[in-house]
């Protein structure tokens, strides 16, 4: 049987264009799966916003955001990428996040070099952490993986506040 690491990674690696809509509950995943799409990424402002009415500005814990998770995977047959923020804390933090959203049945995880509390992508007063730190971040990601078709996707916000070469050289290092 293939892992829904594998099943995603083999989507990411094939030449064809993967589109991947967002997902913030059941219905919109059933929605989603019922359109004819294999994977879907839960969205971060729209689990925040549907179940707390609050804009994307680190309010949604990670138990909740981990329930939410949790929630969506049973509902439904996607291949589904999770947004797990900044990882909740340092790089033990991230190690033990990766193993709950992997045990949850996520097909992947994605985490940002901001700061805590964090900000949704295109708000503004963005601020991120030391590249080196976020390396760390993503190496303890890997690390705790129990498949190691686990997906793993690290996202910079330093574009904002440190330009795009600095945001250019970040993703190559992470």
């Amino acid at each position: 049987m293939t892992s829904k690491g594998a099943e995603l990674e083999a989507m990411i690696l094939a030449p064809e264009i993967v589109i991947t809509p967002g997902v913030y509950d059941g219905y919109s995943a059933r929605l989603v799966q019922k359109a004819g799409f294999r994977t879907a990424t839960i969205s971060g402002a729209g689990a925040s916003e549907s179940r707390m009415g609050w804009a994307d500005r680190g309010i949604l814990g990670f138990e909740q955001n981990l329930d939410n998770a949790r929630r969506i995977a049973d509902c439904c047959d996607l291949l589904l990428q999770a947004d797990a923020d900044t990882g909740y804390g340092n790089a033990m933090n991230v190690y033990f996040v990766t193993r709950a959203f992997e045990k949850a049945g996520m097909a992947a995880i994605m985490i940002e070099d901001q700061v805590w509390p964090k900000r949704c992508g295109h708000m503004k007063g963005k601020a991120v952490i030391p590249a080196e730190e976020m390396v760390q971040k993503v190496k303890a990601a890997c690390d705790a993986r129990q498949d190691r078709h686990f997906v793993i996707k690290a996202r910079t916000d330093a574009a904002g506040p440190l330009g795009l070469e600095e945001a250019i050289r970040r993703l190559n290092m992470y």
